[in-house]
């Protein structure tokens, strides 16, 4: 099939020892499935395999006697192929686990798979809240944030500082719908109103007459429900279209530090958004970030679907360590078992619905004459504790 020309495998030499008879096949295979070459491979791509490996050197798994092997594919932002990948991998390759996968409606796709194959799936990239909500499985961990965390932290936020009036600009799949959806939700509840909505096609280039509505709206915020390339190309055209300057304002529901580095701080700055992952955040982060920067081409500092990856798949291992065995709905079970604890998150848990918690991030992009350096784009305003940040366990 031409989906399996994309795999790129990368083995992660380590020992054979007597972790070999705690698995199946006497090999840990980690599935890295995400956008390579198209609107998020910044955000995720190659970096997360970077990420995944990281991790496994940290687990410190060679001296346990694991021996963990690592492919990589570009799902190319289409459901069908991810989904195709997914089946390739578990009953060819014996793939053990898939990680990050980015683009909503493919990580719903890969979830069934999953849940049919028995395996596990640690999303990282993806941000529909319908993972732990109406698609909720045992075997799937969503890690790094959601849609129902960013609407809660940026669009409660900018409506209590007075942003009453919306417009929705939207990208027109899983994601950009449930960001819609849970940000509208609480626009509304905060006693704002929405006056309009627009949906884009995924990977848009030309946004002039999708802003030309937002601008003919008079809406106050004018709602960016979309990511990656599509997000840096409607900031910038907003910017060319004067949209700031003349009243109105954008805010960026998901945006990453490769889209502010990307627009550069003289167009991105003053933008307000929740994160759950800043590489400047502390030593901690900073030790990452660097380790992380020195692998990766482009010399990115790691999004937060980096620092998800690492935290998903080193915790996988502790649990994979603790369960001995890489059955996958166990295996996740022990995950939700085991309190969870890394550099980048810090310690919290994962829920019965399989949403991990952590503390978010409120930041605002500094100014340029702020800017101390390279990477120094952030101001954090507020930090929401990990029982606030994402929707209340049903």
């Amino acid at each position: 099939m031409a989906f399996r020309k994309l795999v790129m495998a990368a083995s992660v030499a380590l020992a054979m020892g007597t972790a070999e008879a705690q698995v199946s096949d006497g090999i840990i295979k980690i599935g890295v499935l995400n956008d390579q070459s198209s609107l998020y491979a910044d955000l995720t791509g190659p970096g997360s395999a970077i990420a995944a490996r990281m991790a496994v050197e940290d687990f410190g798994a060679a001296k346990k006697g694991m021996k963990v092997e690592i492919l990589s594919a570009d799902h190319q932002n289409k459901p069908e192929v991810g989904s195709g990948i997914a089946r390739q991998w578990y009953d060819v390759d014996k793939v053990d686990v898939i990680v990050d996968v980015p683009t909503s409606s493919v990580a719903l796709a890969v979830n069934q798979v999953t849940r049919e194959k028995g395996k596990a799936f640690l999303v990282s990239g993806a941000a529909t809240s319908d993972l732990t909500g109406k698609a909720c499985s045992p075997n799937t961990i969503h890690w790094t944030y959601d849609t129902w965390m960013l609407a809660h932290g940026t669009g409660s936020a900018i409506v209590k500082t007075g942003g009453k009036t919306w417009f929705f600009l939207t990208a027109d799949y899983a994601f950009g719908h449930a960001l819609e959806r849970d940000t509208e939700e609480v626009v509304l509840k905060e006693g704002g109103k929405v006056l309009g909505k627009v949906r884009h096609p995924l990977n848009t280039q030309d946004f002039s007459s999708f802003l030309l509505q937002a601008q003919s709206s008079k809406a106050q915020i004018i709602g960016l429900a979309n990511a990656g390339g599509d997000t840096i190309n409607s900031i910038k055209q907003a910017a060319e279209f004067g949209i700031v300057g003349k009243g109105q304002n954008l805010a960026g529901l998901l945006v990453f530090i490769t889209d502010v580095h990307a627009l550069g701080l003289d167009k991105a700055q003053g933008l307000i958004f929740t994160e759950t992952f800043y590489w400047d955040q502390n030593d901690r982060t900073r030790a990452f970030a660097k380790r992380f920067a020195a692998q990766d081409k482009k010399n990115n500092m790691p999004t937060m679907i980096h620092a998800g990856v690492y935290g998903a798949v080193l915790h996988y291992l502790k649990a994979v360590e603790a369960a001995k065995t890489d059955d996958g709905a166990k295996v996740v079970a022990k995950m939700k078992e085991l309190p969870t604890d890394d550099p980048l998150f810090g310690k919290g848990r994962i829920r019965a619905d399989g949403r991990k918690i952590h503390d978010a991030l409120l930041v605002e992009v500094k100014k340029p004459s702020e800017s101390k350096g390279p990477w120094d784009y952030y101001k954090i305003r507020a930090t929401i504790p990990a029982d606030k940040a994402f929707r209340p366990e049903k």
